[in-house]
């Protein structure tokens, strides 16, 4: 492993404008100016995930590699892990194989602090109410009408309901709960923000609470917002590291892309267009999810057109979206439908799209034949990549593609206006991106519609990213099929509303048998 001052001399990035941590972690002065116009930016996505691996974290940092080999300049720019996954499901977020970032358990743990600075500065703002409240509640607080929620960074079900006794003495508590700090509004804001003025402007604009004449109350009003700054104040450089082929990747903040909008910082997104070339950034689990918040949300809100998007999948994930019972080859064209879905999804966009295939020893002639004349019907572009078995040599083929689809750029066309209502957004959404019928209503969801109808918010779904439905069962939704919309939750200063379908929890369990007893 190379020293990463050594590995940030060959982007030129001078010693005056990072922070080491140690010989192979730097915070680098993030660089906030809009990108040239001649700056790529490649958007890397994926089908619905299985528990087989679709590999979107290896393909981004493998062809992030590969632009590298042949000769661009180019840098990948990713969400640092959360320790709920870490600990939980799904383990860590690093690559695989020959395609990976490092060092690998700094990353998935603590790496320089900037989740624990979140933490640290949302659960400031809970105190500051209750401490508030506790002092005579100046400002009318309805305590029943508190919707801010402390958060931490690992699954915990148990902390979903929680009682707070601000004064056991005079009976003042209220119900209220733990979010994974992932999922919470002060990470997405971080993850938004063009430059530290806009970072302040939002979170004095979070809404906390309510009085009992419906009045907001918000985080200005507790005039907390430069002690949040001070908190997060070095949290604000993105995290340089490496890959096993020594180039750089910056790892910085990381919303979840089921229940927030699954995308790294604009700090480190910015960043990386002005030092480099080339700029390879990934959003979480499907098209369905992290690339559709990542090209309505934060391109609208960065300014940003992506040049290309690749779309990851494997035959052996292909497969388990099929019916397994029918044999792989039939399960095989089953599970093509959901590739199907996808494609139509970024085409929708307006976007060029690049399948890329992990291709692995396993796949049969027979199987690489069925999904090749799908492709080749259907006139997609494609390439089978080997990046975790070959590092970048085996990349080059998508890497060369991507440089040729990056000489044709497209204007984005986003699923929806702003400017429409609320109900219009969320059924374009459902209808484009999931090919869902419609959407019903709870009615708790359908009295918060009306409120919230006028809105010039963003829309971010929260949805099981297994499916196109919201029924984490239905693999293969038997159409139509219908998305139910539970709750609406208004993020003021991230602006946009979280729309809660399904099961969706914000604070994630863990599994019968949790990676932590595996370690």
């Amino acid at each position: 492993m190379n020293k990463i001052s050594k590995v940030l001399q060959k982007y030129h990035i001078n010693k005056s404008n990072t922070i080491l941590y140690g010989d192979y972690l730097a915070k680098i002065k993030p660089i906030l100016k809009k990108p040239s116009a001649n700056k790529k930016l490649i958007l890397v996505t994926a089908i619905s995930p299985t528990p087989a691996g679709e590999g979107k974290t290896t393909v981004s940092i493998g062809l992030n590699d590969a632009l590298n080999k042949i000769g661009k300049k180019s840098i990948v720019a990713l969400r640092e892990p959360s320790m709920g996954p870490v600990f939980g499901f799904k383990g860590g977020a690093n690559g695989g194989g020959k395609s990976q970032v490092i060092p690998k358990e700094d990353i998935d743990l603590h790496l320089t602090g900037d989740f624990h600075a979140i933490t640290a500065a949302n659960n400031l703002i809970s105190a500051c109410i209750d401490n508030h409240i506790y002092w005579g509640n100046e400002l009318q607080i309805d305590i029943n009408n508190i919707i801010w929620h402390r958060v931490m960074d690992v699954n915990d079900r148990a902390l979903r309901m929680i009682e707070v006794n601000i004064n056991p003495t005079k009976n003042i508590k209220y119900q209220s709960g733990f979010d994974i700090t992932a999922a919470s509004e002060l990470m997405a804001i971080f993850c938004l923000a063009n430059d530290e003025k806009e970072l302040c402007h939002r979170i004095d604009n979070i809404i906390v609470a309510y009085t009992k004449n419906q009045k907001p109350i918000y985080v200005k009003d507790l005039c907390i917002t430069g002690a949040i700054i001070k908190i997060l104040h070095n949290a604000l450089w993105p995290n340089a590291v490496q890959s096993l082929e020594g180039n750089v990747g910056l790892i910085h903040g990381g919303p979840f892309a089921n229940i927030a909008h699954g995308c790294n910082t604009l700090f480190a997104t910015k960043t990386a267009m002005n030092i480099a070339e080339y700029t390879v950034t990934e959003a979480g689990f499907g098209s369905d999810l992290g690339a559709e918040k990542f090209l309505d949300i934060v391109c609208d809100n960065g300014g940003l057109n992506p040049n290309v998007v690749i779309l990851v999948a494997s035959i052996r994930s292909l497969i388990m979206h099929g019916n397994k019972e029918h044999g792989n080859s039939k399960a095989l064209v089953e599970g093509i439908e959901n590739l199907k879905q996808h494609i139509e999804n970024i085409k929708a966009f307006n976007l060029p799209v690049i399948v890329a295939i992990n291709h692995f020893a396993a796949d049969s002639k027979e199987e690489i034949n069925i999904l090749e004349s799908f492709l080749k019907t259907n006139k997609i572009t494609y390439s089978f990549t080997k990046v975790f078995e070959k590092g970048s040599f085996g990349g080059t083929d998508l890497a060369k593609k991507v440089v040729e689809a990056c000489k044709h750029k497209k204007l984005l066309k986003p699923a929806y206006s702003k400017d429409d209502k609320l109900d219009i957004k969320i059924s374009k959404i459902v209808a484009r991106c999931y090919g869902a019928a419609g959407v019903k209503y709870s009615s708790k969801a359908e009295a918060k519609l009306k409120t919230f109808q006028n809105s010039k918010a963003w829309v971010c779904m929260a949805k099981t990213p297994l499916t196109f439905s919201d029924n984490p069962k239905e693999i293969i939704p038997v159409k139509p099929f219908y998305i139910h919309v539970k709750d609406l939750i208004i993020n003021n200063g991230s602006n946009f509303i979280v729309v809660l379908t399904g099961d969706i929890f914000r604070m994630p369990g863990l599994p019968k048998t949790p990676a932590a007893c595996k370690m």
